[in-house]
């Protein structure tokens, strides 16, 4: 299939995914299978603009491509069955793979691994948030800070068989305010790397260019400032930031 093709051929569902907060579909363009968000099917929200969460996907997806990360699959907008939406492009994960899981505190493994809270389930046993200590997971890490992502569950990080990691679900991104809640705390206070550094320098030059005027269609002007002053910030202290503000560090549920 073709660019032009994805975005002119049938959209048929195949399905809905009901866990889903807002209205979600399985579909096919040609014998390629998407995901489609109608944007008739968002909830409304008390802290977002309503009608902008599939603007905020798409942007997502523009942010990922500047970096350079591949961190976010294709996303883009287009008519569906049920109007305007979000579509991106589905993803077949390794379910043998968990780069976020809850384990036992006594079963942390003491590398490759990084602990972001403990607790109790159920039973009163101590358990723990855990995720990889990976490149990918680094810079999904990093890219969540620039968007300001408000939601990024461990079900929003998909494992691919062949080793690489997506994120998605990023509709509640790129608030003008700090509203960035993750699973992906494992790096507080760790420098960022030379590649790392590369990207967001990469992606603040891109703001004042080609991106900066492709994502007005997608974010207001005081949201693009916004993430421009957060590439800056990030790229001045040039290390993982701290939880801040009174947001809760965390999404709820954490999956």
């Amino acid at each position: 299939m073709t660019a032009v093709d994805l975005f002119t051929g049938d959209l048929e569902l195949t399905g809905r995914i009901t866990t889903a907060s807002n209205a979600t579909f399985l579909g096919t363009i040609g014998e390629q299978s998407v995901v489609y968000k109608p944007v008739k099917g968002e909830k409304p929200l008390w802290d977002f603009p309503h009608h902008t969460l599939a603007n905020r996907e798409v942007a997502a997806y523009l942010v990922s491509e500047a970096l350079g990360w591949n961190i976010v699959p294709h996303t883009w907008l287009r008519e569906g069955p049920f109007g305007p939406g979000m579509v991106q492009l589905w993803q077949e994960v390794d379910p043998e793979q968990h780069p976020v899981d809850l384990v036992m505190s006594s079963e942390v493994p003491s590398t490759g691994w990084k602990s972001v809270l403990k607790g109790q389930d159920e039973n009163g046993q101590d358990v723990s948030l855990v995720h990889e200590d990976g490149l990918q997971l680094r810079r999904m890490a990093v890219f969540d800070v620039l968007v300001n992502n408000a939601d990024r569950k461990g079900d929003h990080v998909l494992a691919m068989a062949n080793g690489h990691r997506f994120g998605v679900d990023h509709g509640l991104s790129f608030h003008e305010e700090h509203k960035l809640r993750t699973v992906l705390w494992g790096w507080i206070g760790e420098p960022l790397n030379d590649k790392e550094r590369e990207g967001i320098s990469h992606l603040s030059v891109a703001l004042s260019q080609d991106l900066g005027q492709a994502l007005t269609s997608f974010l207001s002007t005081t949201e693009i400032e916004a993430l421009g002053q957060r590439c800056s910030n990030l790229l001045s202290d040039s290390s993982f930031p701290q939880h801040s503000g009174d947001m809760p560090a965390v999404p709820w549920p954490l999956f």
